[in-house]
């Protein structure tokens, strides 16, 4: 039994790499995806980690990052709610839950929204807004996760998310789906591991809507106007390959720490690499942690794209009654725009 899942990893770990070959030639069409809310990290434990975390993300932090992780749950169920002030006052609210189902494996429930606040209501007949009118985009992002550990070692898993985008009488909608696979104790070294993910695979998105209606009006004859509507360009899914390593131990017998790097392969950006690290000190029932980290794109000094910097972060577990209590923060830098400042708190049942 076994045999056929690390033939089923094997298989899916060949398309990955085939995945890579694929897209290396994607960058030159950068800034033309859409949907790319789905970009934007959640949890603060790992973007404290400058997002490095691919190989070493677990419970339900990792839905986002590598749904993989999700099968590494230690607890029967875990929920977590984060909140990040995004640039230009956007604000990102994200929650998740997930629980064991026996030998079955993991299943989570997760949900982004986007918070744009209001933003006044432009039109051919009031450019200038004179009527005081507002809109508010709407995005929500729902996802649904299956994980399961093959063995000690290796661990597998899905996500399937539907993406919604409605902005003034107009929407369109997408599926896209997330695969991964973690690994630890790589070539017999304990506490090494190694992840691989691709993520938001999917079909093209297209806006629609009587937003998108025009009035016709007769050059000639006696006919009344009429209406018509425009057809709406179709874009991809920013997909992307994420591969990386960590490493876990301790450095005394009530310290502990994690080194983490990874590598994003990006059909429709630049691609990425990414460090970071988590150092911890475990007193009985709490744990304190430090983190940081960073992500630098090579191609930066040529097009002036990176807008993010330096992460750092912190966090606190604390356990009682059955119940683990974790709150994470983590800050992001960022240029042009307000750095960004992500709260996240975590509970786990025994």
């Amino acid at each position: 039994m076994r045999k056929r899942y690390w033939t089923g990893a094997l298989v899916l770990l060949t398309l990955l790499v085939l995945f890579v070959g694929s897209t290396a030639a994607q960058n030159q069409r950068t800034g033309t995806a859409a949907a790319t809310e789905l970009l934007i990290p959640v949890g603060a434990r790992d973007l404290a980690m400058g997002g490095a975390s691919i190989a070493s993300s677990q419970g339900v932090d990792a839905i986002y990052w590598n749904p993989a992780g999700l099968g590494r749950m230690t607890n029967l169920a875990e929920g977590i709610f984060s909140s990040l002030s995004y640039i230009a006052d956007i604000q990102v609210n994200y929650g998740a839950a997930a629980a064991r189902a026996g030998e079955f494996g993991v299943i989570g429930f997760s949900i982004k929204t986007l918070d744009f606040g209001k933003i006044p209501l432009t039109t051919v007949d009031d450019p200038e807004n004179l009527s005081g009118a507002t809109y508010s985009p709407n995005y929500v992002t729902l996802g649904l996760t299956y994980s399961r550990q093959l063995t000690d070692a290796a661990s597998v898993g899905v996500s399937a998310k539907l993406v919604n985008e409605t902005i003034e009488r107009v929407s369109a909608s997408a599926v896209a789906f997330d695969l991964g696979i973690q690994y630890t104790g790589l070539l017999g070294l304990s506490g090494f591991g190694l992840g691989v993910t691709v993520k938001n695979i999917g079909a093209q998105m297209t806006y629609d809507g009587t937003g998108l209606l025009r009035p016709a009006i007769a050059t000639e004859g006696n006919r009344p106007v009429q209406q018509y509507k425009s057809e709406a360009a179709t874009f991809e899914l920013p997909s992307m390959i994420e591969i990386g390593a960590s490493y876990s131990g301790k450095s005394a017998e009530d310290m502990v720490y994690t080194l983490s790097s990874s590598y994003t392969n990006n059909n429709l950006y630049l691609d990425e690499y990414r460090i970071g690290g988590e150092y911890g000190y475990v007193v009985e029932s709490a744990k304190l942690y430090a983190r940081a980290g960073y992500a630098f794109v090579p191609q930066v000094r040529e097009t002036k794209d990176k807008i993010f910097g330096v992460t750092l972060g912190a966090g606190i577990t604390y356990v009682t009654g059955g119940v683990e209590l974790t709150f994470d923060y983590a800050f992001r830098q960022a240029e042009f725009f307000d750095s960004n400042n992500m709260f996240a708190l975590r509970l786990g049942f025994k």
